[in-house]
């Protein structure tokens, strides 16, 4: 018997009939879907430290489950130090089965645990069905063990849907009880 993850059983079994539904698609494959989760970092202190950067990765690895790469200078900088190909950043793509465990660990466990929680903005979506939101410490995930860690970093994570408006992806992640603020 093979694992599926929860909420992947969940958009198959209830999230597709209820949007199907509210939207009135035709066809099954109108109705949106979650295409990838992307984690990034900027971290400008990286440029004096290059030690930051591992840190960060190893960090990035524990909470996604798999490696990021490392984002270069695309030109040097003069005022901020920088040469071209320096690392500054990381980044990694969640897709399938990783996705949604990042995605449920995200609501269920990492969003409550932020200081002051009262939900994420709505106000993240870009106008194609994309939905960016930034989290400013990265120690809510409970796979970081605090004493461990060198530097506090926050990271932006953008969910990317086939959903061709932000209404239609705004009920999407509502369907996977996202915690917008009303």
């Amino acid at each position: 018997m093979s694992y599926t993850p929860r909420l992947r059983k969940q958009y198959q079994e209830e999230i597709i009939p209820s949007l199907k539904k509210q939207f009135g698609f035709k066809s099954v494959m109108r109705i949106p879907k979650l295409e990838k989760i992307i984690v990034s970092q900027g971290i400008g202190e990286a440029v004096a430290d290059k030690k930051i950067i591992d840190g960060a990765i190893e960090d990035i690895t524990a909470i996604t489950g798999q490696r990021p790469v490392a984002t270069l200078s695309k030109k040097d900088v003069s005022n901020f130090k920088l040469r071209k190909g320096m690392p500054i950043g990381t980044k990694v793509t969640l897709r399938g089965d990783n996705m949604y465990e990042f995605l449920d660990r995200l609501i269920s466990i990492a969003l409550p645990r932020t200081r002051d929680f009262k939900g994420v903005p709505s106000k993240g979506f870009d106008g194609r069905g994309n939905y960016n939101m930034g989290v400013k410490e990265h120690i809510i995930f409970p796979e970081i063990d605090i004493d461990k860690v060198n530097k506090i970093l926050g990271m932006d994570i953008t969910f990317v849907t086939s959903a061709e408006s932000d209404e239609e992806a705004k009920a999407l992640l509502d369907a996977f009880k996202f915690p917008f603020t009303k």
